[in-house]
This record gives structure tokens, sequence and C-alpha cells, in this order.
């Protein structure tokens, strides 16, 4: 789980979260300290939103506040002006914002970085001018007044210490609902996406529909604070919905930790608070209460700038520093063996390109290439730099489109389909530069691949720990399975790339420069690992500017110049072949453009 905390911290948070909301309820403070309360906790409700979809899924979102705004004029204009029970008028307003995130998430299919944030910008705003103009409906810059309360089992929350101690329940289940959600498989598809969006949908996960699920999870979180919001201050007007609050929640979740929902809770009550507490400093500290709001704005910039994982990352860092030894080492026994074996036609080729081209403008990179791949065997891709190799990879995984030819994948076309959907019907890859998910550890790496489509194993997240435990084994990473992988040597993490595609019980595995980075010993321990794959029934088709790797571990081999096969045959032939060796001695022209 990302978000792991021990025992003892858990019980602490437990009697600060039960006793908080009782303080103002037993104490006699005044409305204005209750309604301070009620700001900070259903922003934070609204903040966790963007906890899930920026930081688990790693999507710019400036549109927060209008999903708060859907929720709150939802239970405002239902209760006062259609005369609607609250509870219902809540759930048409987060019903409403859940469409909108949905709306607003399918734009990632095209849209991403500052264009997506440029999105987001332009739907607040189309947001803020409905709500100021549209006065039939929306009643204007003027407002909706009366906005009533609701009962709960009978009990009517009209008092603001109880409506109080319900909205803070509230925010209680969400936290731990929206902590719980990265151990669990759509969370994972998260983190992957926001590590490596090209791996994580080369390894199995629908990246689309994982942002537009964070979208519009954001969304509903977004529009239930904002319906408890209005409910606890019985007045909203669009200046509580515009782009100023977006930037607010966003500099909540930056300040507290965006990936952490105790973060995000700790950022607002910052930034609600703050300022509170800033002009009510004692007359010795006049000085600071006169620039009260620059102090506070300095004082936010300088937290964070200098604490990238913001508050709650450094407390967890100084957690691991002082009071836990980090766990590098994991108990492997009774993990069971890798199963691994293949079954299918044997008559026929697993992959076949059939005339297969991919330009792009007037250059061919792939020029009408043919190519068999057998079945159990390895299949070699050679050629120099600039032959049309990784592109050939690239379009056989997905990445790109063929502009001519096919991809034939066990009798089926495979052309016209997304890397995620290949990597379902079994279709696994690594890279010549390792894209892992740096942030999660070795197992949740590999849980990832063993996620995708169609797996043949038993559901459950039980079933793909014992997967990826198998596949980390395999390899011989089962003992650092809890190590983040960004803290392992490069070997190991090429190791747990290749554990994350065999995870997924993959037909044809795909290998670009494998062996790259490694060292001769390593090299060798790879030779003997592509055999033990070849020996369990897997393809493989491999790219690898090693002849000698090559040349050990292949039962075929293509050669690749300019785009076209000049030669393909067993390896003793082909690395004899004239036209090879003039192609690699530079005699048949120079390459002169990246593989």
């Amino acid at each position: 789980m990302q978000n792991r905390i021990s025992l003892p911290a858990l019980i602490v948070l437990a009697i600060i979260a039960i006793a908080l909301p009782l303080i103002p309820y037993q104490l006699h403070v005044s409305t204005y300290v209750v309604q301070m309360f009620m700001q900070a906790v259903t922003y934070a409700i609204a903040v966790l939103g963007m906890v899930v979809v920026l930081g688990y899924t790693g999507q710019i979102n400036l549109a927060q506040a209008a999903f708060f705004g859907l929720g709150a004029y939802g239970v405002a204009l239902g209760t006062v002006g259609g005369g609607i029970n609250f509870w219902i008028s809540l759930m048409l307003g987060v019903g409403a914002a859940t469409v909108a995130g949905l709306a607003l998430g399918l734009t990632t299919l095209r849209l991403g970085g500052h264009y997506l944030a440029m999105i987001t910008i332009s739907f607040q705003q189309i947001f803020d001018l409905i709500l100021v103009n549209w006065v039939e409906f929306t009643r204007g810059p003027d407002g909706i007044a009366g906005i009533g309360r609701p009962s709960l089992f009978g009990w009517e929350l009209a008092d603001d210490k109880a409506y109080l101690v319900l909205c803070t329940a509230v925010l209680y289940a969400l936290v731990f609902a929206v902590w719980y959600l990265p151990s669990t498989r759509l969370g994972r598809a998260m983190r992957s996406v926001r590590e490596n969006e090209l791996a994580a949908e080369v390894v199995g996960v629908h990246t689309l529909r994982t942002k537009v699920i964070a979208f519009a999870l954001s969304a509903l979180l977004g529009a239930i604070g904002g319906a408890l919001y209005a409910g606890g201050f019985a007045y909203i007007s669009p200046d509580n919905f515009n782009f100023a609050r977006s930037i607010e929640f966003l500099t909540a979740t930056l300040l507290g930790g965006a990936q952490s929902p105790f973060g995000g809770v700790i950022g607002t009550v910052l930034i609600v608070q703050l300022p509170e507490w800033l002009k009510h400093l004692p007359e010795s500290l006049r000085f600071i209460k006169d620039v009260y709001l620059a102090v506070y704005g300095i004082g936010v910039i300088l937290i964070m700038v200098f604490l990238y994982e913001g508050i709650w990352g450094l407390v967890k860092n100084l957690r691991a520093k002082y009071f836990t030894t980090p766990q590098i080492t994991t108990d492997t026994r009774g993990v069971q063996p890798l199963v691994l074996d293949v079954q299918g036609d044997g008559s026929r080729p697993l992959l076949r390109l059939e005339n297969l081209q991919k330009h792009f403008g007037g250059l061919k990179a792939v020029d009408g290439i043919d190519i068999d791949v057998q079945r159990g065997t390895v299949h070699a891709l050679i050629g120099p730099n600039g032959s049309g190799k990784t592109t050939s990879l690239n379009v056989v995984s997905g990445i790109y489109r063929p502009t001519g030819g096919k991809v034939v994948l066990d009798g089926e076309d495979v052309s016209m389909l997304k890397p995620h959907q290949r990597a379902g019907r079994g279709v696994g890859r690594t890279f010549q530069n390792i894209r892992l998910f740096a942030s999660l550890s070795a197992l949740e790496n590999v849980m990832v691949g063993a996620q995708r489509d169609n797996n043949p194993i038993p559901k459950g997240d039980k079933a793909l720990r014992d997967r990826a435990m198998s596949a980390l084994q395999f390899v011989g990473m089962a003992d650092r399975a809890h190590v983040i992988v960004r803290n392992l040597p490069y070997g190991h993490q090429r190791l747990v790339e290749i554990a994350r595609v065999l995870a997924g019980h993959p037909k044809l595995l795909l290998l670009d420069e494998p062996a790259a980075g490694l060292n001769q010993t390593e090299k060798m321990e790879f030779v003997e690992l592509l055999k033990r794959l070849r020996g369990h029934g897997l393809t493989i088709f491999l790219i690898d500017h090693d002849m000698g790797l090559v040349e050990k571990v292949s039962d075929r081999i293509t050669v690749l110049n300019f785009g076209r096969k000049i030669a393909e045959g067993a390896p003793a032939e082909v690395l004899r072949n004239p036209d090879v060796i003039a192609a690699y001695l530079g005699t048949a022209g120079e390459a002169n453009a990246a593989a």
C-alpha cells in the first residue's frame, strides 16, 4: 500500500479524529469558530478529489471548484427552488458533477499536460459565467439563501455543531476510502499512469478509462464537499466557486502532499485556518498582524518550494529515518513456481508481419517487411541504427499504427488494436530505456502487469500478489519485492521489468535491447534467463546489438537495413551473409536515423 502507517500512528490519528469534531461541540465556542471548522472540513472533502486525480493519477485539474459548485447548487436549487429532500438534492448535484467529470476525463484521450490544464480552466470559467449570467436558474450574483439542512434517522441537524459532526464523519469515511484506494487494482492502475503512461498502456492498463474514472471520482468528492458546504452555510453565491477557489484547492493539495489524503487534509486546514491564526496573534507580534496575508503567502510558497512531497511527505520521511528500518528483503518461503507454458496451434506462426509499413511523412521507417515468428522460438531482429527495428517493435506492440500491411497474432489481425488490447491478447513488451513505475515497489510494479485483461489466473488481489511473487522469484528478485524500484540497481530494474511482463502470462515477449547497460556477468545471466523462458514455450521477438548474445539465444534472425529486410535465416547462416556484413560495416550506406 502506498501510504503505510505504523499501528501506533494509526491509533493516535484515530483518537485525534474522534476528539477533534467534539471540541467545538462540547465547548461554548462562537458561531464563527464553528463556521471555520465547517469550511475546513467541506473544503478538505473537495481536496480529497484532487488527491485522487492529481496525486494518484498525475492529471492536472483546475476545475475542482466547478465540481464543488455543482454539488452546492444541486442542494440549493433542490431544497430551495424545488422543495426536494436534502439527500435527494445532494445525489442530483453529485450525479451532475460526476457526469461533468466523466466528460472532462474523456478529453485526456488527446490532451495532456498544459493542454489539459487549459481545458479544465476553460471548463471552470464557463461554469463561472453560467452561475453569474443564467439568473433565471441560478439566481445570478445574488446567490441562493435559506438552504435547508437534512435530518438523519429522525435527528434534525439544525444545530451548527451537530451538522459539523456529520460533515466530519463524512470526511473521515472518505479519507479512509481514498487512503485505501492505492492498494486496489484501480489505485495501482492510477499510480502506473502517473509514473509512466506509455508503459502502463503497454502492460495492459486501459489508461483512458483509468483517467476518466479518476476525474469522475474527483468530481464526485468535490460535489459531496460542495453539497455539505451549502447545507452548512445556508447561503451560496457564484463567488464561492470561482477559479480562485480551484487554485486554493490545488494549493492545499500540493502544500499538504498530493499523494496522501492525510496531506490533503493538513494542507486544507492550513489554507483555511492559517490566515485566521495570523490575524489573531498577540499584540507583541502586531507587525505580523499588519501584513498577515503577505506572511501567509510567503510561508505557503516556501513550503511548496522546499518540501517537494508536501508536509505529509516530510512527516513520512522523518518517520522512516528516525523510527523505522525500511524493509528491503522479503520472506520468499511458500512462493509457487511461475507457470509460463503457452498452449496453441503449433502449425502456424504465432506472429506474422505481412507487408508491414510505417511511414513518417516521406521517411519510410519500415518499408514492406514480411516476418514469421514461430511459436516457442527466439527470433532476433537486427540491423544498423536507423534500420527500423524499434519502429517495427512499436508497431507490433501497438504504440504505432501501421501505414500499411498487417500484424497477425495467433491468427488474429491486431493491426488496429491499442497497446492495452494487445497486452490482453498476450503481447508483453520491455523497453530499451527501462520504463518502470518509479515510486512503486517491485511487487506493485509486477502486480500491475498481472492485472492485464484475460490473464488466466484466479480473480482477486491475492491471486495477483501470488502471480507477481512467482514472477519475481523466476527472475531472482523475490527477496527485493518490497523495495521501491528507483532504489534498485540498473540490472535489477531490468529484471523487474521482465518480471512485470511475465506476470501477465504472455504468449509473445517483445524485448527491445534488453542487455543494454548490463555488465558481462549480468549478460551471461540474462542469456540463461532467455533460455529458460524458451524452455517454457514462450515466444520471444528480440532486438539487440550484442551479436554474441543474439547468436547464443536465437533460433532465427531477420536483418533490416533502411526499413527493408535484407536477410533471414539461422544465426550461423545470416551472420556470414555478405549483405549483412556490408550493412554493419557501413559499406551499404550510412544509417543516420534512430531505430
